[in-house]
């Protein structure tokens, strides 16, 4: 299916779509970081808020140009990477990514993933008892032994490149039995100059409503914080699950890299 051929949908009542979710207790705060300055400024309430009432939160550049470029550079290392997909040979969409054997072997990688996870466990520790699961440890290296406990040992953080023409099915990361439930995905390259189109596309199902479909525009290492399944929306009987999956609308010319940040590693 073409994503641009993806609509808003009528919008339901009030309490059906928006939630109601005060947050407890204060987030983590990060500590300043010279390698990446601007993640000890970010405002995690904002963004949690943001996160509830649009189904995506976006930050402000969390990467430099520079940066940027130094992990689309990576893509060319073959030696960086566990493996490999070329998209088109699954069903997939077209383009490839690729999954880091080692998010420590590229320091950038691993510093945010390390630094972002614990304000990202705050905002899915508060949706926990409005979704009836579980909550997450405050660190990722807690989680990530807690994944290898269930078999769950190929890291995650992966890198996606895609040339006119490609894109990316609506899917979800799952990767085993342990699901941290956010994602984040950083934009590596300017959009309108370094390619057109190729926008990102989240779809939300709703219970007795037709599906709804966000298109967001992350600029330069802006960040897109994100559910993995689904959002805990407020109904008139209580809180309900919103499945949302996402996706990429074809690249119109160019080259588009984004990083991809998935805390609980696959089986």
């Amino acid at each position: 299916m073409n994503h641009l051929n993806y609509l808003n949908q009528p919008t339901p009542a009030p309490d059906t779509l928006f939630s109601d979710h005060a947050p407890s207790g204060a987030p983590p705060r990060i500590p300043h970081d010279p390698t990446i300055p601007s993640l000890s400024e970010l405002n995690w309430t904002d963004l949690y808020g943001q996160l509830n009432d649009e189904g995506v939160a976006v930050t402000p550049p969390l990467l430099s140009r520079e940066q940027c470029q130094e992990i689309i550079d990576t893509f060319a290392e073959p030696g960086l990477f566990r493996s490999t997909v070329v998209m088109q040979r699954h069903q997939f969409g077209r383009g490839t990514y690729k999954y880091y054997a080692d998010p420590a072997a590229v320091p950038l990688v691993q510093t945010l993933r390390e630094r972002l996870y614990p304000p990202m466990a705050w905002m899915a520790n508060q949706w926990a008892p409005q979704l009836g699961e579980r909550t997450f440890p405050g660190t990722l290296d807690e989680l990530i032994d807690e994944c290898a406990d269930n078999g769950q040992k190929r890291p995650t953080p992966l890198i996606l490149q895609y040339r006119k023409g490609d894109y990316a099915c609506l899917h979800q990361d799952i990767y085993g039995d342990i699901v941290f439930p956010l994602q984040i995905a950083v934009m590596l390259n300017r959009p309108g100059e370094d390619f057109t189109g190729g926008e990102n596309v989240f779809v939300e199902q709703r219970p007795r409503f037709q599906s709804r479909a966000m298109v967001v525009k992350p600029q330069l290492g802006q960040g897109m914080i994100f559910p993995v399944r689904h959002r805990p929306i407020r109904g008139r009987n209580g809180f309900r699950r919103h499945p949302m999956r996402h996706g990429t609308n074809a690249v119109a010319s160019g080259h588009r890299n984004t990083l991809g940040l998935i805390f609980h590693n696959a089986r």
